[in-house]
């Protein structure tokens, strides 16, 4: 534990680091990203046997699909925030063990699922969100329980480590999904109870509180309300918004959504408000005062915006056009697309730790920047690709953007972190990963949205063209029934869904069409070929926004200024002060050689 500062001792603010202890502190966090990343990525590949399982049509269940990919994203987006306050207020690790054991209960309950069909369906999804009540604990806690333990020359390093954990679990989920998948779809998530058991007891026994000054004060009612309300509302709206309503292939008519969005909307507008006029409030809003927090968390927000739905129909696009075009059967399309994005993987590994050693030594700004910068020509790549591109094109496209990440993301990080004073790093933690899980849900909302009325627009005439052209015009008005989401939801779990139509047809329709003729429906080229043709326009429309946003996360990084360390500045951080507090620590150092020469040597 750290000593408490005496009359003599250094500045609360400025504790002193063991050196053995932030090696447990990294290690068991560690733990935790990777479990989390393990728990989600081993999901996206075992989501056709666990539906299989649980005997769920995947033609029908668009809206499982969706609660399950972003119902997790939404509980921890909403809590992230006012648990990242609670933990500033009664002890970061204390909250961040608790959260360990919630998501291991949770994943225990998804293991013992006991029903089947839409009852199933629903207990997978509650089960999903108690797991991301624990994720919430987790993610609004890790960063601030290493930026407490390591000094400021190596939180770029540790959070870049802490990263590359995280990708590394989302590549080992995939192998282990696809694996353990086969045998039964229940194990899938057996595999991380171990992981939580261990880290629950590990953190419980070795993770210390921090010391830092502390005050008596009450929980902000009001602000919670407003805050978790609102962006619940708001995000939920985006999920309804993409399920079709009456015959609208969406349902952004729903008078429900509507309400939601609307009401969303207008409690995060009335949260500012609140904060401003509260004695004690969740959030102090004069953080983002401070520049690298203000442009850092932009930053994050818009990189998150970019790339959280795109990853997704990335993988819509190999597992639904490209590998079935390369003579790779349905079902073994989710794990060949894991191994085909594996360039993503290598090229963060490779940056992460090495772009937070550097920024740990020069600063954040211009790594970042460039970092972004190389994010959105990698959109720009994938944008003019055809569907049946070749892969070294498309893999050195996903290892210029995996280098890009992970030139920004430890960096910007450790850059947010550093600017905010001891006190506030549980909370500021959480706005991190709020505005970094809501861009996530946002992201999917707005490039599901852009890819179904893509869709909806050129699929039908496209299926019969082709239909046709194959001499099997008497099928068009059954194959016509394939909703633009059902076709993107078969595509994203590895299914071909002319054989599941053709099954529920009368024989004497079926014995009207040549053989040769439903072998070529059902092979894996024709169908692919019919969704790449209707696909393509939106995806390519999907990638430009992907590089327009980055570019602007590039912008935001690169007026983010220099290094700024709220320990080393010596920056007095009130609330109610009225200037830039970065702008401050500016004026300090042409004050304070002894302060400035410090500066320059981290420089």
């Amino acid at each position: 534990m750290e000593p408490t500062p005496q009359n003599n001792a250094p500045d609360p603010e400025v504790p002193a680091h063991d050196p053995h202890y932030k090696w447990v502190a990294l290690s068991n966090t560690t733990i935790a990203m990777f479990m989390a990343a393990v728990n989600g990525s081993i999901l996206l590949i075992s989501l056709p046997a666990i539906f299989n399982g649980i005997h769920i049509n995947p033609l029908t269940s668009f809206q499982y699909l969706l609660w399950i990919l972003m119902g997790y994203g939404i509980v921890t987006a909403t809590l992230l925030l006012s648990f990242g306050r609670l933990s500033d207020m009664y002890g970061r690790v204390r909250l961040y063990n608790i959260g360990f054991a919630i998501f291991t209960i949770g994943s225990i309950l998804l293991f013992l699922t006991p029903n089947t069909g839409d009852a199933g369906a629903v207990e997978l999804i509650i089960f999903r969100l108690v797991q991301a009540v624990g994720a919430a604990f987790i993610f609004s806690n890790s960063a601030a329980i290493l930026t407490d333990a390591f000094p400021p020359d190596e939180r770029g390093k540790a959070l870049g480590l802490n990263q590359v954990a995280a990708l590394a679990g989302q590549f080992i989920g995939l192998i282990i999904g696809g694996i353990l998948a086969v045998f039964n779809w229940r194990y899938v998530f057996l595999i991380t109870v171990p992981f939580g058991m261990i880290g629950t007891i590990w953190a419980f026994l070795k993770l210390k509180e921090p010391v830092y000054q502390k005050r008596s004060q009450k929980i902000d009612v009001w602000g919670n309300l407003s805050f978790i309300g609102g962006l619940t509302l708001f995000l939920v709206g985006i999920i309804y918004a993409l399920i079709p309503y009456g015959s609208s292939p969406m349902g952004w008519g729903d008078p429900f959504v509507i309400a939601a969005l609307l009401a969303g909307i207008i409690l995060l507008v009335a949260f500012p408000i609140i904060e401003t006029k509260v004695e004690d409030p969740m959030f102090h809003l004069d953080l983002f005062r401070i520049r690298n927090f203000a442009f850092g968390n932009a930053a994050g927000f818009l990189s998150a915006l970019a790339r959280g739905g795109v990853m997704i129909i990335l993988i819509i696009l190999l597992q639904g056009v490209w590998l079935p075009l390369h003579g790779f059967s349905f079902e073994s399309t989710p794990f060949w697309a894991g191994v085909y994005m594996l360039p993503l993987t290598i090229g963060f590994v490779i940056m992460g730790p090495l772009s937070g050693i550097i920024s740990d030594k020069y600063g954040a700004r211009w790594i970042s920047t460039f970092g972004m910068i190389l994010v959105g020509i990698s959109f720009l790549i994938l944008a003019i690709l055809p569907y049946n591109f070749d892969y070294l094109t498309f893999a050195i496209a996903l290892m210029i953007m995996g280098l890009g990440n992970g030139m920004f993301s430890s960096p910007n990080a450790a850059a947010i972190m550093n600017s905010v004073p001891a006190d506030k790093r549980g909370v500021s933690s959480g706005m991190m990963s709020t505005l970094m899980n809501s861009g996530f849900v946002l992201s999917m909302g707005m490039f599901f949205t852009i890819i179904v009325f893509g869709l909806t627009k050129a699929f039908p005439p496209m299926l019969t063209e082709a239909l046709s052209t194959a001499n099997a015009t008497p099928l068009i008005p059954a194959m016509s029934a394939i909703p633009p989401t059902g076709a993107l939801f078969a595509a994203f779990l590895g299914y071909n869904p002319v054989q599941m139509i053709l099954t529920g047809l009368s024989p004497s329709l079926i014995a009207s069409i040549a053989p040769t003729t439903i072998t070529t429906l059902t092979g894996v080229v024709w169908f692919p070929t019919t969704l790449a043709l209707a696909f393509m326009p939106s995806l390519s429309l999907s990638f430009y926004i992907g590089a327009c946003l980055s570019f602007i996360a590039a912008l935001f990084c690169a007026l983010r200024g220099d290094k700024y360390v709220a320990e080393i500045d010596r920056v007095n951080l009130e609330i109610s002060s009225s200037n830039d507090p970065q702008e401050a620590s500016s004026e300090n150092v042409k004050e304070e050689p002894a302060i400035q020469k410090e500066e320059e040597g981290l420089a």
